[in-house]
């Protein structure tokens, strides 16, 4: 079975072209498969639908969540979809697994107010407050992922059309507009802060450290929390929220959700229809406020 799963990690890398997070998370999936599977003295070839269904059932009692058993469920059903195709078991006996329902939920937000108190409370003045006030900036306005702030050079970054190119889930590039408040804190950072970070062997990153290297994806959230914490917001802060921040803000402003979709690099846009229930929420507040009978 090891030889199995090498053999279609490499698949997905090489002819699918999936990113190195999404094999990392497929091959996590079906490690664990390999390691019950040897514990119930099972090849590959003696599984069948039912000792699948007691595989993620069994990963349910180890405290896997439903979210995470959806996951689990998909990873088995392209690899047995996989080796089917290939001959390499007699049929595709993952097919028939139902994944358990994920409840829904609707993401946290800050009001635009709040949002606003806080990118104003970085004072730029103060060592690292230029690079900070850039990053924070560049969250809300673009609604980028932390992955992808992290990965951006300043080659993806047109300062003239004001917009950056990233590279999301799956590989998809995409374009993203820089609103002029994030255009200005960023053009602040890279003429009278980056350069005083760099290093020998900095390379281009648009946000570096002190040591002149990238900003790691925990130095980031670190960021974020601190700058939180010293502006007096009291939430839960983290890069994510403002993800959600300028999702909601901008369908509450009358943005039609398929440009907003676009933006956030959601390949379905059931992925984005979480906010219009985060928009449903805040006019139902609205009315129970005001109106006589609400």
């Amino acid at each position: 079975m090891q030889r199995e799963i090498e053999q279609f990690i490499m698949y997905l890398a090489v002819e699918r072209g999936l990113s190195a997070a999404y094999q990392s998370s497929v091959r996590q999936s079906l490690e664990a498969f390999r390691r019950w599977s040897e514990g119930q003295s099972l090849s590959l070839q003696d599984h069948d639908t039912d000792s699948l269904a007691r595989f993620v059932s069994y990963r349910k009692k180890e405290g896997l969540g439903n979210s995470s058993l959806r996951i689990l469920v998909v990873h088995l059903k392209i690899f047995y979809r996989y080796l089917a195709a290939r001959s390499k078991v007699g049929a595709d006996i993952a097919e028939p697994l139902i994944a358990p329902k994920v409840e829904s939920y609707l993401p946290d937000t800050l009001s635009a107010q709040l949002v606003g108190d806080l990118l104003e409370s970085i004072d730029t003045s103060q060592r690292l407050g230029k690079r900070d006030r850039a990053i924070l900036e560049l969250f809300y306005a673009s609604g980028l992922r932390l992955s992808e702030i992290c990965q951006i050079r300043i080659e993806h970054y047109d300062m003239e059309e004001n917009l950056v190119r990233v590279t999301g889930k799956g590989n998809k590039t995409r374009i993203v507009p820089v609103g002029e408040s994030a255009q200005k804190a960023i053009e602040l950072y890279l003429s009278a802060e980056r350069r005083e970070l760099v290093r020998p062997k900095t390379r281009s990153h648009l946000f570096i450290s002190v040591r002149g290297g990238a900003l790691s994806p925990d130095r980031m959230r670190s960021i974020v929390k601190q700058r939180a914490q010293r502006a007096g917001i009291k939430s839960s802060m983290y890069p994510h929220l403002l993800r959600h921040c300028f999702a909601t803000h901008l369908l509450e402003n009358g943005a039609d959700l398929r440009v907003i979709q676009e933006m956030l690099g959601h390949a379905d846009i059931s992925t984005t229809q979480i906010y219009t229930h985060v928009d449903q929420k805040r006019l139902k507040g609205i009315h129970h406020q005001f109106h006589p009978r609400g």
